[in-house]
């Protein structure tokens, strides 16, 4: 499998290399960097101004319309499910109360022994060492493909665990929303520098065909006509802006599911 043929970006060669074939983008300017409990704290608490802990509430909630997403995909509730880079477990365990079989990897061992403490089978280390003696219904991971930096074996990887008809569940920041596409400048000033490479709706959809799978459903995780420079941040937020951007897939941030076909 060749998934991706680079060549420099025609507007921006000093910061991305693109795919020709599908449009992802590789971000030129990425490091690798390691995901202690700092990470969890105090940059989750910067960025969101509560730790990772404290926002559990929260993330439970997100977890379950997330599975409740899923499951209008899914006839049976109680497949095999992973999540990579699953954290402290809240959506790990959030599905195993609604009658999930559920497994997580995550680089960070606090956060596996927390895991772990509330009875879930967490394993500590890189997704692309997980073992392949099994295959998965579902395969999840949200904010988490991004920090890869080899994203052929990270597709590789995912195809050789996922079951013939089974899915994948995204959540990854989108060139398609406000920050790219009408303030670009903004974008490369405050874009992570451990994010390897951006997708957009078309770019996955692209590259699902390449991995012979199909998106099913996507969705803006959230809506911020305030960073729209644009023709759309000209539109009533509720009325026009909301919809049009959830028909299009419009967001900074978006979800994903696909399915294997």
């Amino acid at each position: 499998m060749n998934l991706f043929e680079l060549t420099s970006h025609p507007k921006y060669p000093e910061e991305y290399d693109i795919c020709k074939n599908t449009g992802v983008h590789f971000y030129k300017k990425a490091k690798i960097r390691e995901y202690t409990a700092s990470y969890f704290l105090e940059e989750f608490k910067a960025q969101y101004k509560k730790t990772y802990y404290e926002d559990e509430p929260n993330l439970r909630f997100l977890a379950r319309r997330r599975l409740k997403v899923l499951e209008k995909f899914r006839e049976l509730k109680k497949n095999q499910l992973l999540e990579i880079g699953c954290a402290a477990g809240f959506f790990l365990s959030e599905a195993e109360q609604m009658g999930w079989k559920v497994k997580g990897i995550e680089v960070s061992l606090p956060e596996v022994k927390y895991a772990q403490s509330l009875g879930l089978e967490v394993k500590h280390g890189s997704f692309l060492d997980y073992p392949e003696d099994v295959q998965f219904d579902v395969i999840c991971a949200f904010f988490v493909i991004e920090h890869f930096p080899d994203q052929e074996l990270v597709w590789k990887k995912i195809l050789s665990l996922l079951k013939p008809e089974g899915m994948i569940f995204l959540a990854l920041p989108s060139l398609y929303g406000p920050s790219f596409q009408t303030n670009v400048k903004d974008w490369f000033t405050t874009h992570p520098q451990d994010h390897f490479v951006d997708y957009d709706p078309s770019s996955l959809k692209k590259l699902f065909q390449a991995l012979r799978a199909k998106i099913l459903w996507k969705k803006p995780m959230s809506f911020h006509p305030n960073r729209d420079l644009g023709w759309r941040g000209k539109f009533p937020w509720r009325l026009v802006y909301k919809p049009l951007a959830s028909f299009s897939c419009y967001g900074d941030t978006i979800e994903v599911l696909a399915k294997k076909i």
